[in-house]
């Protein structure tokens, strides 16, 4: 059972999908999501020690309740600012404290700018989803850890439909389908530390 946290359902798919395309070796495990929203960004010590001490144990409860082994948990949370050095500290010092208390393999997802900047790795799943939404060359191959608010820049270029937020999980399904989501266009330190921690996943079902 791998059971993914975060802000909410739509980062949760877009999270399962990247599990999905870059770990097969956990193919045959079902994923499920936890509801409790993630704050770990700003948190510190015990304060920090203490929500992940309850996220995991939500994680192992859920994992029960579905009546499977833990195998993976993965924790998703946008930190709408760059791969900086802030971001450099936050992560270290969340990943490791989940790493510590959690009992099966784990993942941070500390999106940079926010998931929309996943999304642009993968320009040409945009027009698999809606035919007439085209990515501008401004917002290809770039570093999109160093851009700040993708998903406001995506509602100003996609019109016809209008971009939501609630579209990310359809992008992303469709990077999948296409093989996109193995072979980014750009780069993301963010997305990297994420295929990273997937990477060292055990590949148990």
């Amino acid at each position: 059972m791998i059971v993914l946290a975060g802000e909410d359902e739509n980062d949760c798919k877009i999270l399962a999908e990247i599990i999905r395309a870059h770990h097969p070796g956990l193919g045959n495990s079902r994923i499920v999501r936890i509801n409790d929203p993630v704050r770990l960004k700003k948190k510190r010590g015990g304060d920090l020690e203490s929500s992940v001490r309850t996220l995991v144990g939500k994680a192992k409860g859920k994992a029960l309740q579905q009546k499977g082994p833990l195998v993976a948990f993965a924790v998703h949370e946008d930190l709408d600012g760059y791969t900086d050095d802030r971001y450099l500290a936050v992560r270290k010092t969340v990943a490791a404290e989940l790493d510590r208390q959690c009992p099966a393999d784990s993942a941070y997802a500390l999106a940079a700018w926010e998931s929309e900047g996943w999304l642009l790795l993968f320009p040409e799943a945009f027009r698999h989803a809606h035919p007439k939404w085209k990515i501008p060359a401004q917002l290809r191959g770039k570093d999109t850890g160093l851009m700040n608010d993708p998903k406001g820049k995506l509602k100003r270029e996609l019109k016809s439909p209008p971009f939501r937020e609630s579209e990310g999980p359809l992008i992303a399904q469709e990077a999948a389908k296409h093989g996109l989501l193995t072979a980014p266009v750009g780069q993301n330190r963010s997305h990297a530390d994420l295929l990273a921690d997937l990477g060292r996943w055990t590949a148990r079902r």
